[in-house]
């Protein structure tokens, strides 16, 4: 396999060389024209490259700028997209801001695939995505692409049930200014400036963003302070491009993670326990707090009309910590050693250093028939893990432990990737597509916090072939497709111990369906069945050092259809909207729970159980009217139904289903050839509904009694935003 990812890369890098005929090939005015148009106005390549064109046989939703722009009034990623199919947000504050996350057809975070501009994103350990540290983001995207199941090959984390692309590096001509103002509930309040300006002797732009974001949450405590900015060069030639994008985000919050007990869900449903540790009044800087810059340098190439090149070199520079007041301590713990009879308080932070570099490219043939395109590149990410004692032990006033590291660990992972598409027209109608993808992953762990000797250095070589087809006739479009994925453990199943280190996970994807678009009409329905082989699940089984871990499932299974549908009903009014049936079980799997009276643990063996957070019904529906060009309101309702807080399909472990509505309205009230002004008024949960999205649960045995502890994630009842925007042409 290390022979043919090297075989991709050479052709990759050879790609340049082929690029010293361009001006024999455009000795006509018409032809570079062409290329010009083709540089500058498509997508860019390392865009188009892992993205799903209407021809590929894989269900997708994309995102426009300007879908994004009407509900992009402060909240984060997650709920500016959670109306598309099968997807549930949930926020830890409990506003949008802060901290959040979303599952796709059930799957979390760790696995579903997000890129920026086809650079990867996912954090190289846990695998998931943490959008807090890029607060504001959405506002710099033009677009964004939602695959749902394994999709098309792509870079990073492998897709192992959902695929998020973001695109920022869109072709802006004309100069602007933008400066959005909004204000809501909670204390929310986001400023934001965008500036470009167009298109410089014919060669140049630069586009920027500052943004702002502070919220006092929903949640007790759950405060947010996110800053960001953006800022994109771009030398535009006749044939090539050069783009150089620098952006960053500053968070820091108060940590609600939690969850709210279920004791305490009615009668104090704003309850946080971080902090409380201390004695009196909660902590005051219970916080999280982390910086992540990302560097992005992006050539793009027009070999031919019918041969374009891209590479691109990142680097995701990350630190950060969180703080968090510990009481009843034994020093002993901390590698300390005073010989303190009594347990003391102190408190201590947990850092994270580290970086993220490497590199992509691909080289796309476009020419009758056919469509090819190789594509890959290598990544190798640097941790640095340790916890510090900032302040040292103030009961005991002991001026040399202060800022005493307790445990230094280091990790370090590498990927290198590759992967070959090819698109062909096997008649006027019926197209085929199929993609294969090598990965190679190394991850090199030394040392666990609260188990330093625990050294594991794992290698996984993946093959992840995909094929389908597509037919379209008339106003319709059939699909069917196939595709396999593989996917490693995160780095904390690996601190299983020696002797439970965990398997690579397997799915196989099947997606079928068809879509119809008429000039009022248009609707589409897709059914798939994603089978898993050693799956990770939580069973509550505790590792050799005394953590809860994730085991590996033999068989279990997605399977559902979503359907959508888009209605002009007539001038002023107008419908979309999605629903998705699915069921998602696992045949056979132990769970496992503290036994107090008999030590160790106890276990069940259960059947045909529903997955974690994976509710059987999802729906989304969006009612609009624009009575003129300047105003519309759009009425959005989502349904989602009941989900199991773990995998027992226990009726005692329910996150109970909720309707919500929201109303927005969007009101141009200044238009004018040099400038505009926008106002805008999202009125969110307006029947203020008591839903919690997101819980946890554990159970043990005591008194000769099963105890079970369900913890809670409350969203916010009615609440608003309300922004201005005022645009400079």
């Amino acid at each position: 396999m290390t022979k043919l990812l090297g075989t991709i890369a050479s052709l990759l890098l050879l790609a340049p060389t082929m690029a010293q005929q361009p001006k024999q090939l455009l000795s006509k005015k018409d032809s570079i024209n062409k290329y010009t148009d083709s540089v500058r106005s498509l997508p860019p390549l390392e865009v188009r490259s892992v993205r799903v064109s209407e021809n590929n046989p894989f269900a997708k939703s994309n995102v426009s700028a300007a879908s994004i722009a009407l509900v992009n009034l402060g909240q984060d990623l997650p709920y500016l997209i959670h109306n598309t199919p099968s997807i549930v947000a949930n926020s830890d504050a409990g506003t949008g801001v802060g901290y959040t996350a979303l599952r796709i057809r059930g799957t979390d975070a760790t696995r579903i695939n997000v890129t920026l501009n086809g650079i990867p994103y996912n954090d190289a350990e846990s695998m998931g995505t943490y959008f807090v540290d890029l607060p504001d983001f959405s506002s710099s995207a033009s677009s964004i692409q939602i695959q749902r199941g394994v999709g098309t090959s792509t870079n990073g984390a492998g897709a192992f049930g959902a695929t998020i692309n973001l695109a920022t590096n869109d072709y802006r001509p004309s100069h602007y200014l933008s400066l959005q103002n909004s204000i809501g509930s909670f204390n929310t309040i986001k400023n934001n400036l965008q500036f470009g300006t167009g298109l410089i002797n014919n060669r140049f732009t630069i586009d920027g963003r500052i943004s702002n974001i502070t919220s006092d949450g929903y949640i007790d405590r759950a405060k947010s302070d996110l800053k960001s900015f953006y800022v994109s060069s771009t030398y535009w030639g006749d044939h090539s491009s050069l783009r150089l994008n620098v952006f960053s985000g500053k968070e820091k919050t108060y940590q609600a993670w939690y969850g709210v007990p279920e004791d305490s869900l009615t009668t104090n449903r704003t309850y946080n326990p971080a902090g409380t540790e201390k004695t009196g009044t909660p902590y005051n800087n219970q916080t999280d707090n982390y910086t992540q810059t990302h560097y992005q340098l992006f050539y793009n190439q027009a070999i031919s009309p019918s041969l374009k090149w891209n590479t691109a070199l990142f680097l995701t520079k990350g630190r950060g910590y969180y703080e968090e007041y510990k009481a009843g301590v034994n020093l002993s713990d901390y590698g300390i050693d005073l010989n303190i009879g009594n347990p003391v308080d102190l408190v201590r932070r947990r850092w994270l250093d580290n970086q993220f570099y490497g590199q992509i490219a691909s080289l796309s043939y476009e020419k009758n028939k056919d469509q090819i395109t190789i594509g890959g590149g290598w990544n190798i990410y640097d941790g640095q893990h340790f916890g510090n004692l900032p302040y040292g032990i103030p009961s005991i006033n002991t001026l040399s432990l202060i800022n005493k590291v307790y445990y230094n660990n280091n990790a370090v992972k590498k990927e290198y990737n590759g992967f070959i598409k090819w698109e062909h027209h096997l008649t006027n109608h019926l197209v085929s597509f199929i993609d294969v993808q090598l990965r190679h992953v190394q991850h090199t762990m030394n040392g666990f916090d609260v188990n330093p000797d625990l050294i594991v250095d794992r290698k996984f070589d993946f093959l992840n072939p995909k094929a389908g087809l597509s037919y379209k006739t008339n106003n319709t479009t059939y699909f069917t497709s196939i595709a396999v994925a593989h996917k490693e453990p995160n780095r904390d199943d690996f601190e299983a111990g020696a002797t439970q280190q965990p398997k690579q996970e397997v799915l196989y994807d099947w997606e079928t369906g068809f879509n119809v678009k008429n000039n009022n009409f248009t609707w589409g329905a897709n059914v798939y069945y994603m089978n898993y082989k050693d799956q990770l699940v939580l069973t509550g089984k505790i590792n050799d050092v005394g953590s809860y871990t994730r085991t590996n499932v033999d068989k279990s299974y997605r399977a559902g259809i979503e359907i959508e549908e888009a209605w002009k009903l007539n001038n002023y009014f107008s419908s979309t909207g999605n629903v998705t049936f699915s069921k998602n079980k696992i045949d056979n799997f132990t769970e496992y729970f503290d036994d107090y009276d008999n030590g160790g643990q106890a276990s069940i063996q259960h059947h045909n159980t529903d997955i974690t957070l994976s509710p059987n019904l999802t729906a989304n529906h969006n009612i609009i009217y624009k009575p003129n060009s300047n105003l519309i309101f759009t009425w959005t309702s989502k349904y989602v139904s009941k989900q199991y807080l773990d995998n027992t399909q226990n009726e005692s472990r329910v996150l109970k289903a909720y309707f919500l509505n929201d109303l927005n309205m969007a009101y141009k009230i200044v238009d004018k050839k040099s400038w505009s002004a926008l106002l805008q008024l999202y009125a969110l949960n307006i029947f203020d509904t008591k839903y919690t999205p997101n819980g946890y649960t554990y159970s043990y045995v005591w008194g000769g009694a099963t105890t079970t502890s369900n913890n809670y994630y409350p969203m916010a009842g009615r609440n608003y935003l309300v922004s201005l925007k005022i645009d400079l042409k």
